[in-house]
């Protein structure tokens, strides 16, 4: 056994993920009637989002108390490249819509509840941006322990003692050995999640509503293999593939599989100690990036919006969709980092073509028809993308201070 034991954790995580991955499918397969295996997905989900809060506190405030100066500039290019980058998506939606229209069987209502405007959603925005910061920490408003962190952070860095900071830095370090222990667990995470999906629907779930499916996917696959590569290759002029599949088999697996940007914040961590980063920056721009850093929830945001304008008849003059991006752009980074989050939006987007709520609820109720697949890819390109510009903005950086040199 302890043979057995050692050879498994010889293993590369991403291997053993795999692993898991194909073990969930036959079991989900073979005995869809053991609920139980399931069980193993949703504690570890539930233990990445438990612990995740705390550990942007702590990183975030750990960092910034100990940042040396100079690291502005590398924030001011990754938040650029997020909402760049996030537009782009927004913008090859359209296009792609346009290209391939699609109708949808709008029949029947769902009363779920989403926000009505893009003022309403920034106005909550706000609001949860100053909410008590432990309550924060409870109900995982990474908004507000990001704020709440910076504040802290900046305030220890000028009033601390030397012996105060050491200890948030020794506080960082054990959370994020506590987070290291949780994603060891993860084959056996994604072995519940997948033996959950394809028991409750078998191998269908990927054939549903396929035209949609593969028009969400495939701007999704060429945001994640063309558009950012591309945005990566006129800044650094080096080949980027090898960082980008780095990412997508480091983050994008896992994320596939959480459905989270929130839970996989840590593993993206991870990934980013593994690559060599700079850890004041990236504790504090890959938490950003699972708040703001959205291509896949706008593209899903606009790719939804535009097949209900299609099927209701309503014409999309180009203006129209350029807006349209713009308002995909903004309230994608309204967008909560969980399961399903960017869905709820698809009415305000809506709109701003004067389609009814009750009509555009219809296609968020497609859109969760079709979440296994939509969700977990979305996620899988936001939360991969997150670690790969915050490297691509800290290789800018150092070219930027080489040629002043």
């Amino acid at each position: 056994m302890k043979k057995l034991l050692q050879k498994w954790t010889g293993l590369s995580l991403v291997v053993r993920i795999l692993i898991g991955l194909v073990i969930g499918a036959i079991l989900g397969l073979v005995v869809p009637q053991w609920t139980g295996i399931g069980i193993l997905g949703t504690v570890f989900v539930s233990a990445l989002k438990a612990i995740a809060p705390v550990l942007v506190g702590v990183l975030v405030i750990s960092a910034l108390a100990q940042a040396r100066q100079g690291l502005g500039s590398r924030f001011r290019t990754v938040i650029g490249l997020y909402l760049f980058t996030t537009f782009c998506a927004a913008m090859l939606a359209v296009g792609a819509s346009f290209l391939f229209p699609i109708q949808l069987d709008l029949v029947g209502a769902s009363e779920m509840a989403a926000p009505g405007s893009l003022s309403e959603i920034f106005g909550n925005l706000l609001t949860n941006t100053v909410e008590n910061p432990l309550k924060a920490i409870a109900n995982a408003n990474y908004v507000a322990v990001l704020f709440w962190a910076i504040i802290f952070g900046f305030a220890l860095k000028l009033k601390g003692s030397e012996g105060t900071i050491k200890v948030v830095s020794d506080c960082a370090e054990v959370v994020s050995q506590a987070v290291r222990w949780v994603i060891e667990c993860a084959p056996f995470g994604i072995l519940g999640l997948v033996f959950r999906s394809v028991a409750d629907g078998g191998l269908a779930i990927f054939t549903t509503y396929g035209k949609l499916l593969l028009l969400l996917v495939g701007c999704m696959l060429c945001c994640a293999l063309v558009v950012n590569p591309f945005i990566h290759f006129l800044l650094l002029r080096k080949n980027p593939y090898p960082l980008l599949l780095t990412c997508l088999k480091e983050s994008g697996i896992s994320a596939f599989f959480t459905r989270s940007s929130a839970a996989n914040i840590p593993i993206n961590l991870s990934l980013c100690k593994k690559l060599g980063l700079d850890p004041e920056f990236y504790s504090v721009s890959i938490p950003l990036g699972a708040t703001i850093n959205m291509e896949g929830a706008a593209i899903t945001i606009t790719v939804l919006s535009l097949a209900v304008a299609h099927t209701a008849g309503v014409e999309v003059s180009f203006v129209s969709a350029l807006v349209l991006s713009v308002v995909a752009t903004l309230g994608a980074c309204g967008t909560s980092g969980v399961a399903g989050g960017s869905l709820l939006l698809v009415p305000m987007a809506c709109s701003f073509f004067g389609i009814p709520g009750d009509i555009a609820m219809q296609a968020v109720a497609v859109g969760f028809i079709i979440g296994v697949v939509q969700d977990s890819v979305e996620t899988a390109l936001n939360s991969s993308s997150d670690a790969y510009f915050t490297a691509t903005a800290e290789l800018y950086d150092h070219k930027k201070q080489e040629r002043t040199k």
